[in-house]
Order: C-alpha cells, then structure tokens, then sequence
C-alpha cells in the first residue's frame, strides 16, 4: 500500500498530537485519547481499487470517539466502514451494539455516533463503500453495525482473503478490471453480514441492550475513579434502580461488575511485556483505583499475587 504518514521521524513528545491531527483531516472528525503511556507510534497507508477507497491505520492504544456533532459534519455521511482486523485487538461501540475484534474478524460501522478502542500494536484496513449498496440488500445498517463477523465463519475467511490478495495485485489490473473486482468484493462483504445476521438469535429485549451499553461505557471509562452505578445509569438513560435490576437478572452487581472489569484491565497490563515500564502505582490509577493499597488488596483477593508478584510470574511464563 502507499504510504501517507507515519510518526517515524517525529520526535516522541509530538507523535500523538500530529497523529490526532491527520486522523481528524484524513479520515474522520473524531475525538481521540490515549489509553496507556507508552512509547506512541502510527503509520497509515493507502490503495484505491476500482472505486473502493483502502486506509490501513497502524497504531497503539487509544480510545476513538465519533460524536453526534462529528458525525453530522462527516462530509462522507453517504459511505459505510467495513473494518478488517489485521492485529492487537478492538472494540466497537454503536447503535447500541458492542463486540470486540480479533485479527481476521470483520465489522460494519456507519458515520454516526460511535466509540472504537485499540490495544497497542493494532493494525486494521478500513474500506469505505456506498451505504446504498448494503442497505439495498441487508436493509438499514443500524441491524447489523458494531456486529463482529468472526475469522471462524467462512465467509469472513473468504472476503479477508480476497481483499489481502486484491491488495497486492491491484496494480496489474486494468480500470475495468479493478472495478468488476471491486464489485465482486462488496458482494462478498454483503455475504459476509448476512451469514452473521442468520446466527443471530432475536432478542428484543430492551433489557439487553441496556446492559451491553452499560458494560460498553464501564469499558471506555475504566480510568475514570468516579464511576459508580449512579453515574452509568445516568450514562445509559435509565434509573439507577432499573440498572440494578438487570443485572441482577444476569446474575451480576453493578459495583463487582466495575470493580472486576478494573482488575481484569490491571492484570492484562502487568502481565504485558510493553507495560513493564509502568510503576505498578500509574497501572492501578490507569485503572481507576484511587488508593494504591486499595488496588493490591482487591488484586490479591481475585488473583492469589500481589500485583507485583503477579507482574513478574506472568513476565517470567510461571502463571
């Protein structure tokens, strides 16, 4: 692919504000913060097939955020996104839907409000294409946007496979070519969706959806220390009460669903090598504990280690 801006030669305190700057000029107007701090690197590059328009976007972990008044100021309101996973890890949130991707899974998401974070290390080519041309077949794209179409399904195989390829040999085809390819790819992206959407089972309980937008926000706020149920029922525009009551038909507390999402999130960065860095102080504030000794208490109970003890067992391959 063409390359059209890496961080490479940037100095490292300028890397992430320029890296925000072209994001926002080159792709879409969205607000983007850090999600750890470490070392920052991004490159995109590009290739034009027919008339579908290639992005691949290398770059570490960040939260991305597409607000309603972005997205109404989207001068490309009229496409769709198709996201190929190539590496790290993703989640996407919108239209009340969230799922997480893993390299060789594929997702839809539309110009409108949206959330989608990234692990260090991630790389992901974006495809634009004409929202008409799935909407003609698979009906409105709030059905199936923020849906994970797994590497596991055959479809997503094929389509990953056919666009890998369609990459590297794009310029040994004539215009004609390039677009009856183009054509053939979109129609497989469709192929793609609908076999996803068969395996849906309908849920139309609102209940659900409540839930999976709580948990979404639980995610892209773990950092914050003053996240409390009152303040994610107020974030998914229902009573605190009614919170309480879905999950408990799930099983689940609010606060235990918090505060397990917050030491999940610190195990998984004291047990990465590029994280090795940070003071395990920085990790538990990272994860919206306030008191350090508060962190190490709790981590131990759920983990069996001290934090540090669970830093070095993981890094050392004894876990």
């Amino acid at each position: 692919m063409q390359p059209v801006f890496t961080t490479d030669n940037l100095h490292a305190k300028d890397r992430f504000k320029i890296w925000r700057e072209t994001l926002f000029e080159r792709l879409v107007p969205i607000e983007i913060a850090r999600l750890d701090d470490s070392p920052f690197a991004g490159k995109m590059e590009f290739a034009n097939v027919g008339t579908l328009r290639m992005t691949r976007v290398t770059q570490g972990a960040l939260r991305n955020e597409t607000t309603p008044n972005a997205a109404r100021q989207h001068e490309r309101a009229g496409m769709a996104v198709v996201l190929f996973k190539l590496s790290g890890r993703s989640t996407c949130l919108q239209d009340g839907r969230d799922s997480v991707q893993k390299p060789g899974d594929i997702v839809v998401l539309d110009h409108r409000p949206s959330v989608v974070t990234t692990s260090p290390g991630s790389q992901a080519v974006f495809l634009e294409l004409p929202r008409e041309r799935l909407e003609s077949v698979l009906g409105p794209t709030r059905l199936y946007t923020a849906l994970s179409m797994g590497a596991e399904l055959a479809t997503t195989s094929l389509a990953s496979t056919f666009f890998r390829e369609l990459i590297q040999i794009r310029h040994r085809l004539d215009p004609d070519s390039a677009e009856r390819m183009s054509t053939i790819g979109l129609d497989l992206i469709v192929a793609c969706i609908a076999e996803r959407m068969a395996k849906e089972v309908p849920q139309p309980l609102h209940g659900t959806v409540v839930v999976q937008r709580a948990k979404a926000f639980v995610e892209a706020n773990l950092g914050d220390p003053t996240l409390d149920p009152p303040q994610l029922a107020a974030a998914v525009g229902v009573s605190l009460r009614r919170l309480q009551e879905l999950f408990h038909e799930r099983g689940q507390q609010i606060s235990d669903w918090i505060w397990q999402r917050r030491l999940a999130a610190a195990a998984k960065r004291l047990a990465d090598p590029s994280c090795a860095h940070l003071q395990i102080g920085a990790v538990a504030f990272g994860c919206g504990f306030a008191n350090q000794a508060h962190f190490a208490r709790r981590f131990k109970e759920c983990h069996g280690l001290s934090p540090r003890e669970y830093r070095i067992a993981a890094l050392i391959g004894t876990l």
